[in-house]
């Protein structure tokens, strides 16, 4: 528990402090999490074969961790050339975002056609599945923190995670009787996932107001409350379905790298959804890329 409460306490400081810097150390940053991340899923789906000794893993697993590489490297680079110009920024950004998937696909079924039949079909797809869902998916805490109001962008995504979570537990501990998801997650209720999602909107408001203050022009107090009701659902969806991975591979944890918590993907699973999700809506409902 000691650990945990540590842990948590350093966790909860980085996350601060890398988000009030933005910027390169906060992309760098992202970089590194996606790539341990990616490992970690890779060792729990067996296209990482964990008796190797090298640092990429093999040839499948180092073309995703090279397009994490120049995936975040591109997207510093747009946001230095076009961050003046929020709507040329999103749209470069997401059109970047496609071309590196599409690419790192055709680059990860180039390996497997002439390295055949070291990989099988199954390791190539959850290679690719994994790219996604780590690097790409976990860029948006990045993406979304260089948004204009950025860092109330970036403070949602927590909101609607750990906020979420931990209101969650509370009502869940108060007034649970009907279990969510059963076999996930027999802890979780639907009592508490309703006192996640209240949680949630009301620190939204709270948010919605400081961003007021500070930008009296910034009327959003609709949109966040929104914004964070939303963003809560797809946190819980989002952690139950790092769990059913777990499930399926039969693996209690992702890794062992943060004491008493688990791997890097026990800890981002909620937030995988909820920055995506966040980022698009504060695109369309502030009005941040002009649509």
């Amino acid at each position: 528990m000691k650990q945990r409460v540590i842990s948590g306490t350093v966790i909860a400081a980085v996350i601060v402090g890398f988000g009030l810097i933005g910027g390169i150390p906060l992309a760098a940053l992202m970089m590194v999490l996606s790539m341990i991340g990616f490992k970690e899923l890779g060792l729990a789906a067996g296209f990482w074969d964990s008796t190797d000794n090298k640092l990429w893993g093999n040839l499948l697993s180092g073309i995703g961790l090279l397009f994490t590489a120049v995936y975040y490297i591109g997207l510093v680079a747009l946001q230095s050339r076009w961050g003046t110009q929020p709507d040329q920024m999103v749209f470069k950004s997401d059109f970047f975002t496609m071309i590196v998937v599409v690419i790192t696909f055709l680059a990860m079924m180039t390996v497997y056609v002439l390295t055949f039949p070291k990989f099988r079909s199954e390791q190539v797809m959850a290679c690719f599945f994994s790219f996604f869902y780590a690097p790409v998916l976990l860029s948006f805490v990045y993406r979304a923190r260089m948004l204009p109001y950025g860092i109330y962008m970036y403070a949602l995504i927590f909101v609607c995670s750990s906020i979420c979570d931990t209101c969650a537990l509370a009502a869940g501990v108060m007034f649970g009787k009907h279990k969510m998801a059963p076999v996930l997650s027999p802890k979780k209720t639907i009592e508490g996932a309703v006192g996640g999602v209240i949680g949630t909107a009301v620190f939204s408001l709270l948010l919605s107001f400081l961003l007021g203050v500070r930008n009296p022009e910034a009327n959003f107090r609709i949109q966040f409350v929104i914004i964070g009701i939303c963003g809560s659902f797809v946190g819980m969806i989002g952690d139950l379905a790092a769990s059913a991975i777990k499930r399926n591979h039969g693996v209690k944890d992702y890794g062992s790298l943060i004491p008493g918590h688990g791997g890097i993907m026990d800890r981002v699973d909620s937030i995988l959804f909820t920055a995506p999700l966040i980022y698009i809506l504060g695109v369309f409902l502030l009005g941040t890329a002009g649509l």
